[in-house]
C-alpha cells in the first residue's frame, strides 16, 4: 500500500497501482534518464550517495498509479529514525538526514516526470486514465 494513498469508498478496494507496467518503463530507460537528470543538480556528496545505496533507498522509491486521483504518484523513502545505530561510521546530523530525504523527493519527482513522458510516448494514456479528460482531444 502506498504511503500517501487514501482508500476511497467508491473504488471498493479494486485499486490497480500498475506497478508492473511502471517497472517495465523504468527498466526501458525511464529510471536511468530521470536519475541522470537528477544527478546533474543533486547536492548529495559521494559519501551520502554511498549511504543511500547501502540503505537500499534508491530501490525503495515507489512509483504507482493512484486510481482515486487518476494520476502517477511516488513515495520517496526516508532515512529511518534509527540511522545513528545503523551506521555509526556515517557523519550525519539531523540537517544532513533532512537534506538526503529532500534529495530523494527530488529524485522521485525527476523520475516521475520522465515516467509521465514515457507513458505518453508508449501509448499507455488510456490504460492509465491519461485520456481526453487529462490532455484534451489530441486529434484536432
Amino acid at each position: 500500500m502506498p504511503r500517501e494513498f487514501e482508500w476511497q469508498e467508491e473504488t471498493l478496494g479494486s485499486e490497480d497501482f500498475y506497478r508492473e507496467d511502471l517497472e517495465d518503463l523504468l527498466q526501458e530507460g525511464a529510471w536511468k534518464e530521470g536519475f541522470n537528470e537528477w544527478a546533474e543538480y543533486t547536492n548529495l556528496e559521494e559519501e551520502h550517495l554511498r549511504l543511500v545505496s547501502e540503505l537500499d533507498l534508491f530501490h525503495a522509491l515507489d512509483f504507482y498509479w493512484d486510481p482515486t486521483e487518476d494520476r502517477l504518484r511516488f513515495d520517496a523513502p526516508r532515512i529511518s529514525d534509527d540511522w545513528r545505530e545503523r551506521d555509526a561510521t556515517a557523519s550525519l546530523d539531523s540537517s544532513t538526514v533532512s537534506m538526503i530525504d529532500g534529495e530523494l523527493d527530488d529524485l522521485g519527482r525527476a523520475v516521475q516526470e520522465v515516467l509521465e513522458d514515457y507513458l505518453e510516448r508508449n501509448g499507455y494514456g488510456s490504460d492509465f486514465g491519461l485520456g481526453e479528460e487529462t490532455y484534451g482531444d489530441r486529434e484536432e
